[in-house]
């Protein structure tokens, strides 16, 4: 995906009773690198003990073979992290670890917890000592003042004080334990990856099923809103820990961008439900136009929605360098929109001449879509009509996601027709929200704040 300054949260994952566990929880962390690109960990079990490494950078960078041959035991769970509360720091690197009154527990976190300020100053005034910034480390301390020794019946009075969003896996020195917050806000899934010759299988949970995909694990279903599971040697228990669940309040911005097309987020697949989004934004904002191009990768689906639903024909009118690191050498001599065209592409003999619709998932600050727009008009476009697979983004995400303040978000700031003269459209079209909400309806409801600032409440700490 092009960086669109809305930074995609974390990923999770978890394995137990797998003779690769080590390796099958970085080809899943390696499936999911799209949620976190600024650092990776992983925690294995074996013999009530666990070993760890972490590191800043990419999954592929952080581990070598010799790590994973380290990484011994039959359970891991694993974390790719992108920091939306908390600094870079590493001690901020997921999983975090300590060892409790019941022994050693490594836990990972996707989401954000609202209440974090509160409750790390509640939790200093008992004694706390605090290592790192993440608002993750609250659960930590919860755990660790909690005289308890049953570590599932410690986390349900834990998730009583804890405010937000959170998909959690934690390992134990004898389980592995997810839980996701009452309202669902961030995906996690559950599933098998069957390896023996007897019928012999691992349980496997995952923020997305592009894991199991690659790890050849087969969907089971989503750990429910308020579900937490304990897996152990003796197999899987379920419950629900709150006495009455709240509204489903489902992220819809991880089927418009965050996800990857290929899984299956909330029960629901992310590249029909962006389809369906393209083909409602033709219906609702219709162009004359000559030819349908995405603003790759993301808003490939949404334009082959368009496409087919307008009947003006699709073709890949910029084409994407995938090969680009997360820094390069900036060349002495300035090249305008350089940024850019290192990483996007236009066709010049596909452009030339031709009224475009430019269909994108997003549009949040507008100064890359505002340099697309340029590049395509240098490429010869004779028009180019903008077309957004969302609502205007007019708020900030609290939720687990990395987003501009609400100052720096070009519909917060901008009338319609003063973004379009910005970006430098002919013209420029939104999907609507009911047709956005329509799109993912059968996933059942969502949050969706960030466009209409409707956020949830929370009630007080317990």
């Amino acid at each position: 995906m092009l960086s669109k300054d809305f930074n995609d949260e974390c990923a999770v994952f978890g394995i137990w009773g797998d003779p690769e566990a080590s390796h099958m929880t970085y080809l899943g962390l390696y499936a999911l690198q799209h949620r976190g690109q600024e650092s990776s960990g992983i925690v294995t079990l074996q013999n009530h003990e666990h070993t760890e490494r972490k590191g800043r950078g990419l999954v592929g960078d952080v581990f070598s073979e010799d790590d994973l041959n380290d990484l011994k035991g039959a359970a891991a769970i694993g974390h790719c992290r992108y920091s939306t509360t908390g600094k870079a720091l590493l001690s901020n690197i997921h999983p975090l670890t300590a060892r409790l009154l019941s022994g050693p527990l490594a836990l990972a976190h996707n989401g954000n917890l609202v209440n974090n300020l509160s409750l790390r100053q509640f939790l200093k005034k008992k004694g706390a000592i605090f290592q790192g910034s993440s608002d993750t480390e609250n659960i930590l301390h919860l755990l660790a003042q909690d005289p308890d020794t049953n570590l599932a019946s410690c986390l349900k009075r834990a998730f009583l004080k804890i405010q937000g969003a959170y998909s959690l896996v934690i390992l134990s020195h004898e389980q592995l334990i997810v839980a996701r917050d009452p309202h669902g806000i961030r995906p996690l899934v559950l599933g098998k990856r069957h390896w023996g010759k007897n019928g012999e299988f691992s349980w496997v949970v995952a923020s997305e099923t592009c894991a199991f995909d690659l790890i050849g694990a087969e969907y089971e279903r989503e750990v429910l809103p308020g579900e937490m599971i304990v897996i152990d040697e003796k197999g899987l228990k379920s419950e629900i820990f709150v006495d009455e669940l709240p509204e489903k309040k489902q992220c819809v911005f991880e089927h418009v961008y965050f996800s990857r097309p290929d899984s299956k987020v909330f029960g629901l697949s992310v590249y029909e439900s962006r389809k369906l989004m393209g083909a409602a934004l033709a219906q609702e904002c219709p162009a004359e136009a000559d030819l349908v191009i995405p603003v790759p990768d993301s808003g490939i689906p949404s334009s082959l929605g368009y496409s087919k639903a307008s009947g003006i024909p699709f073709e890949l009118g910029i084409i994407r360098n995938h090969y680009i690191g997360r820094t390069f050498i900036q060349p002495t001599q300035s090249i305008r929109s350089f940024g850019v065209k290192i990483k996007l592409n236009p066709q010049k003999e596909v452009l030339g001449g031709k009224r475009l619709v430019v269909v994108d998932d997003s549009l949040v600050r507008g100064t890359t879509s505002k340099k697309i727009i340029a590049l395509l008009r240098q490429a010869g476009a004779k028009e180019v009509h903008f077309r957004v697979a969302c609502p205007p983004t007019t708020g900030p995400c609290y939720y687990g996601v990395d987003t501009p303040v609400k100052e720096d978000l070009i519909a917060s700031q901008k009338t319609h027709d003063e973004i379009c003269k910005y970006i430098g459209a002919d013209s420029l079209g939104y999907l609507s929200e009911k047709a956005l909400l329509n799109a993912v309806k059968p996933a059942g409801t969502f949050c969706a704040a960030c466009f209409n600032g409707e956020y949830i409440a929370f009630s007080e700490m317990a």
